[in-house]
């Protein structure tokens, strides 16, 4: 720090306000001090800096799957928001499990992050421990049951309720969910959004079309087998996740089937790879980037609570939006 206010021409506590984000530095000397900085190559100290004013400027993020690319999407709105207020940020990757959860939870506190992003893996309990309220933390997508404040997450109700009454209106009355894993809340509700659907449509809802269980593409694909063979089998079947959605495209390859002329299907999420199928997939898009940018501003908040004016201590869920594609169309017949 003394050679940088040497090559700068400044004092060693102005270079020490500039690195600290004081607002007194003139623009001309704070140009000077990074121009030195650079030339010589230095970096500060984050680890002094963070003992010396109590924060660390970094956050976690923890999601379940980092193969699902719902996930990896959600974090770019994270990080792209945590950036622009000069936070750093370290992702993890629980892969499904709660004691890997709790150990990188553990971890990441250890390393004196700011707060966390959290979606839950299955059979998470984090609510329930005291580390849970050790520092901040915000749930993101999935919310632990129960959890009235701090979580942002997509209107899984109505995102459920909408997909199931776009095939209705299109006449459909055997639908199929393949319903993921149910004991988290995303599927849950979108579950309970099909059966409201049906409910107000007058429609039966089959035990024998509802497929919870879960989530990987082995799954979506015998599954969907299992539906194609029954007695009489669905005119339309719903995905609740990308992966499931691609199982099911390769049972319905394996039994010959057409979409939408012997099957309407319909999924969550548009992926990169979606305008590369034939027809293009009709789903009920979640506002992935958006979910990470809100999840980070209420961390901030919880963090910070005297720099941003917005209250932490609320649920925020925001609307999915329906995208009709070629894969939903007419019942080929009229259901019996």
């Amino acid at each position: 720090m003394h050679d940088v206010a040497r090559l700068a021409g400044v004092s060693i506590s102005t270079v020490s306000a500039l690195i600290n984000g004081a607002p007194k530095v003139s623009e001309v000397r704070a140009q000077r001090i990074r121009s030195a900085m650079q030339a010589l190559d230095y970096h500060p100290d984050q680890i002094a800096r963070s003992l010396k004013v109590g924060r660390t400027q970094t956050i976690g993020v923890v999601i379940p799957d980092i193969t699902n690319d719902f996930y990896p999407a959600v974090f770019r709105g994270i990080e792209d928001a945590a950036r622009s207020a000069g936070y750093s940020v370290l992702l993890c990757n629980s892969n499904e499990s709660a004691e890997q959860e709790r150990v990188q939870l553990s971890t990441l506190f250890s390393r004196r992050v700011d707060g966390v992003l959290l979606a839950c893996s299955s059979g998470s309990n984090i609510y329930e421990t005291p580390l849970y309220r050790r520092f901040p933390l915000v749930f993101v997508d999935r919310i632990p049951q129960g959890i009235t404040q701090g979580a942002v997450c997509t209107d899984n109700v109505e995102a459920g309720l909408i997909a199931t009454e776009h095939l209705i209106g299109l006449g459909h009355q055997r639908i199929a969910l393949l319903a993921g894993d149910v004991k988290l809340t995303p599927h849950a509700e979108r579950l309970e959004g099909f059966r409201k659907a049906m409910q107000r449509a007058g429609l039966p809802v089959h035990d024998h079309y509802l497929c919870p269980g879960g989530m990987q593409i082995g799954d979506g694909s015998r599954l969907t087998a299992q539906l194609l063979k029954a007695k009489v089998p669905p005119t339309a079947i719903i995905a609740s996740n990308g992966k499931l959605l691609l199982g099911l495209l390769h049972a319905i390859r394996e039994e010959r089937k057409r979409i939408p002329t012997d099957l309407s299907v319909l999924a969550f999420d548009e992926h990169e790879w979606s305008g590369y199928l034939d027809p293009p997939i009709t789903a009920v898009v979640q506002p992935t980037y958006a979910l990470g940018r809100r999840a980070f501003e209420m961390l901030e908040g919880k963090i910070a609570p005297q720099k941003v004016a917005r209250d932490p201590d609320e649920v925020i869920r925001l609307r999915g939006e329906l995208r009709v594609g070629g894969s939903t169309g007419k019942p080929a017949r009229t259901p019996g």
